[in-house]
């Protein structure tokens, strides 16, 4: 059963699948739809997500997975155990959110692209999206006074890409329809600077 609990005098439940307490009053349609009502926290970023990426070490990974991609079936592998279901969500508009919350790491290629399979590129595919990714990255970076010329972004073969997103600390389903759209960001660290 659910968890019940009090705070501040209001009843809540601790949701299963959000991870987090919402009002017992509130009507379970809009259970899912429920946002960080934080100072700095865009609205996209849903308490389960934000809870995953402050619990997030530095070389943690978060996959940041497109509608094609079997985010059930790795999640369950990863430390959340469990996809962080955004499904409205592009990886886009999210990827903007999160680099506001998110250090990436300085030490490794911070972000992976699945790369795409060889009868795909013969076939003549394309993945604009990546470059929209990096454009993303680097506008960021520039943002928090980064010296960074360029940010490496590495490919990972498909089914290679599904191991190390098993290893993640989580996978964050959403609704992105681009070809190839799946992105691994790889957490740095705060206080590079000294």
């Amino acid at each position: 059963g659910d968890l019940l609990y009090e705070l501040e005098s209001t009843c809540c439940v601790y949701h299963p699948t959000l991870h987090c307490p919402v009002s017992s009053s509130t009507p379970k349609h809009h259970q899912h739809s429920i946002m960080t009502i934080l100072k700095g926290v865009p609205p996209i970023i849903t308490p389960q997500l934000l809870h995953a990426l402050a619990s997030m070490g530095h070389g943690d990974e978060v996959v940041l997975a497109d509608a094609n991609f079997p985010a059930e079936s790795v999640a369950k592998h990863t430390t959340v155990g469990g996809a962080i279901r955004m499904d409205g969500c592009k990886i886009p508009e999210l990827l903007k959110a999160i680099l506001q919350l998110l250090p990436l790491d300085e030490t490794a290629p911070p972000c992976a692209l699945m790369g795409m399979m060889e009868e795909h590129k013969a076939a003549g595919w394309q993945t604009p999206i990546w470059s929209e990714y990096r454009s993303i990255v680097q506008q960021q970076l520039i943002q928090e006074g980064s010296t960074c010329s360029e940010v490496r972004f590495e490919e990972v073969e498909r089914f290679a890409f599904y191991e190390r997103a098993k290893k993640a600390y989580c996978v964050v389903a959403t609704g992105e329809t681009a070809l190839y759209g799946n992105l691994i960001l790889k957490k740095g660290v705060i206080g590079t600077k000294g």
